[in-house]
């Protein structure tokens, strides 16, 4: 792997993570009903932790001598994570969450084996960091996935 493929990467991780921001944070408002309360509460606190997510990938972007991309470099993929119309659908945002979880730890998998094979071990504990959070967001989901009730 060339030190191109790996800051493609870190770009695309870069924006799916502020992609990923923006839809928690909208989900976490919109939401309603009982079974929301502790999803909402899920989504907030991780809205957080992937902004750092963003902000470390755009660091190393930055120590490699590129810059991270603007908005105008933005296409919004996660189509599964929009906000339900029903915004009582607590099930649809669980599994649109689960389905944003497995990309970017896809993503993740993918940058820490270029960042192996390129020698760049600092791109490797960036990868690997954030794949354990990645990787505990979506246990956690998985659980909430197995507690609410299906519509």
């Amino acid at each position: 792997m060339t030190t191109d493929e790996i800051t493609d990467l870190l770009t695309e991780a870069y924006i799916d993570e502020l992609e990923t921001v923006m839809n928690y944070l909208t989900n976490a408002i919109v939401l309603d009903g009982v079974h929301a309360e502790e999803v909402k509460e899920s989504l907030e606190d991780d809205v957080q932790e992937e902004l750092e997510h963003a902000r470390r990938l755009g660091n190393r972007l930055k120590q490699l001598e590129e810059s991270p991309p603007g908005s105008e470099a933005f296409e919004a993929s996660q189509s599964s994570l929009q906000p339900p119309e029903d915004t009582t659908d607590v099930q649809s945002v669980i599994e649109g969450v689960l389905e944003a979880e497995d990309e970017a730890i896809e993503t993740y998998r993918a940058l820490h084996e270029a960042a192996s094979e390129a020698n760049d071990p600092i791109t490797e504990d960036v990868a690997v960091s954030i794949l354990s959070d990645e990787e505990a967001h979506r246990t956690e989901f998985r659980g909430f996935q197995k507690e609410f009730p299906m519509d």
